[in-house]
């Protein structure tokens, strides 16, 4: 059984991507399978861990549960499109690093989607803050308080990514 193509027209981490997509492709297919971006990580396909959160202009939402259809004309950012540049990591990036929120990484994409969301609209929030943007994605592995004190130190005043070399460098939030 074959179905007809929708073209698409989706901007995605700053580009727009015009594809022919079969109508059911979810988001999350569209991102890992069309365009080659995997950090979005599939996980329950329900929903509800999310490992496939991305931004959809602006705001988290999870790509397992929209299809791609849904977001033709729309902004897409995913964990690849955090960072300020190739090659650098953001500020929340760095901050997971430095407080060991990443363990086994699977969790990792969404939870720094959903929090690049909250610093985004919040730009020093509290923890309940944090806990709340962090609710509906689960981690197994890190019993979330890394994560929270990763946002913490992210959105510390005068915290900023360092280099190789441990230097300072730019970064934005995200």
């Amino acid at each position: 059984m074959s179905s007809s193509l929708v073209t698409v027209e989706i901007k995605v981490n700053g580009v727009i991507q015009p594809r022919a997509v079969e109508p059911r492709t979810t988001l999350v297919d569209f991102l890992r399978d069309h365009l080659g971006l995997t950090g979005t990580h599939v996980g329950c396909e329900h929903g509800i861990c999310g490992a496939c959160s991305v931004l959809l202009d602006g705001e988290p939402v999870r790509s397992c549960c929209m299809f791609a259809v849904q977001a033709d004309g729309m902004s897409v950012t995913t964990v690849e499109g955090l960072a300020p540049q190739r090659g650098c990591l953001s500020k929340l990036q760095d901050a997971f690093c430095e407080t060991h929120a990443l363990q086994c990484g699977y969790c990792t994409p969404g939870m720094l989607v959903a929090c690049h969301a909250l610093v985004e609209h919040t730009p020093q929030p509290d923890e309940a803050q944090i806990r709340d943007a962090i609710g509906g994605n689960l981690c197994r592995c890190t019993g979330y308080q890394q994560i929270v004190d990763a946002v913490k130190l992210a959105t510390s005043p005068g915290y900023q990514v360092k280099d190789a070399q441990g230097k300072a460098k730019e970064a934005s939030h995200g």
